[in-house]
């Protein structure tokens, strides 16, 4: 009697467990869920980061999907766009076109997009890159070590992740989910301008020769 009244009380529990479990793994796609592989989605914030408050963006290096090797530290001097993505993500698909679209606009303003690509198999990231005509390169991260690096500044575990890096090489902005235009485009744009303005020591020679 005692088992089946056990068995009659933990049944609403289990019930309440899988409807749970079920109820994640069909928000997968959405913000702040939990998707099938573990990762979870990020929730959608967006931070812009003051320079007196940014710290030193991690030193990474790693291979190219492409082939070669690229390393943060060669960007020095240019802003630059890191997205934390994989080929599983829904809404690393749905940010794409947008990822490329302001690369392809900001290429030439001393800018640079990288991708990480995490958790992820080479075939699949390459044919990912191929069905959105993503031109930008990525670095390879298939066991998630390099997107540890970035624990102190972004939860290792969200999926998209997209940081901008200042020319200092600084964090500037970060945003967690899925990337907007506009939203990435408001962490770019004052970077980019701030790079046309002379600062002071460089001004004043230029006043006094006049």
């Amino acid at each position: 009697m005692t088992g089946d009244r056990l068995v009659r009380r933990s049944a609403p529990a289990i019930v309440l467990l899988a409807v749970l479990l079920l109820s994640a793994c069909s928000a997968a796609d959405g913000e702040g869920s939990v998707s099938d592989s573990g990762f979870i989605a990020g929730d959608g914030s967006i931070t812009a980061i003051a320079a007196s408050e940014r710290v030193e963006a991690p030193s990474i290096e790693g291979e190219l999907l492409s082939g070669g090797t690229w390393a943060l530290a060669q960007e020095r001097g240019r802003v630059v766009v890191l997205n934390v993505w994989a080929s599983w993500c829904a809404p690393c698909r749905a940010e794409a076109p947008v990822l490329q679209s302001l690369w392809e606009e900001f290429e030439g303003a001393g800018v640079s997009f990288i991708g990480l690509n995490t958790r992820d198999s080479r075939a699949t990231a390459v044919s990912f890159e191929e069905a959105y005509g993503i031109t930008y390169p990525s670095v390879v991260d298939s066991d998630g070590r390099l997107q540890l690096r970035f624990s102190g500044i972004a939860p290792p575990q969200a999926i998209p992740t997209t940081l901008v890096i200042d020319r200092e090489g600084k964090v500037a902005g970060r945003i967690l989910g899925r990337a907007s235009e506009s939203t990435l485009r408001g962490l770019i744009e004052p970077l980019v301008a701030s790079s046309s303005v002379p600062s002071p020591s460089t001004a004043a020679p230029s006043a006094a020769a006049g």
